[in-house]
């Protein structure tokens, strides 16, 4: 079904709104506060080594992606929600600068693609599947890592698209 130009315009503003919360709160690394006994609940041990070992800025934004996404769809599949702990995990191949993920965060995925791919604009352009390498390695769950994969890119993939949608938002 295609997506009116006010419902596209509606999203964006609404992506921004989120991002705009997130960089508040990731000015203080101290002031994250992840809920990671529950976002364990949901991943198997070796995904949850994983999480662990993204920032506990990006656990606690993906919490927030997964909680939202469960409040609203109940019946969420067991993939999707683990998915939603790890879809940033990629970016845990680099350390955490606020500075850096400010700026590359302007940047929208699709330019970031045709810039040279190293450094934070690499991470900002390939973290789906850089993620999506770290979680197969690590013996995650092969729909787990397709969907982090296709979070940015979810054409023809209903769960992948609804992942994008709520990463968006928060």
């Amino acid at each position: 079904m295609p997506v009116s130009p006010l419902d596209r315009l509606r999203r964006k503003v609404l992506g921004y709104l989120g991002k705009v919360g997130r960089l508040a709160r990731s000015l203080h690394p101290d002031a994250a506060s992840p809920d990671d006994v529950w976002a364990q609940t949901l991943l198997t041990p070796a995904e949850a080594r994983v999480y662990l070992g993204m920032d506990p800025r990006d656990r606690e934004h993906a919490c927030r992606v997964a909680r939202h996404l469960q409040s609203d769809f109940p019946r969420a599949s067991p993939e999707l929600l683990a998915a939603a702990l790890l879809h940033d995990c990629g970016k845990s191949l680099r350390p955490y600068r606020v500075a850096e993920r400010v700026l590359v965060g302007l940047l929208p995925t699709r330019l970031a693609r045709l810039l040279p791919t190293v450094g934070p604009i690499g991470i900002r352009a390939f973290h789906p599947e850089l993620g999506a390498e770290l979680l197969a390695h690590a013996g995650a769950r092969l729909r787990v890592a397709q969907l982090v994969a296709r979070h940015h890119a979810s054409v023809g993939d209903p769960e992948a698209a609804l992942l994008h949608r709520y990463d968006e938002l928060e």
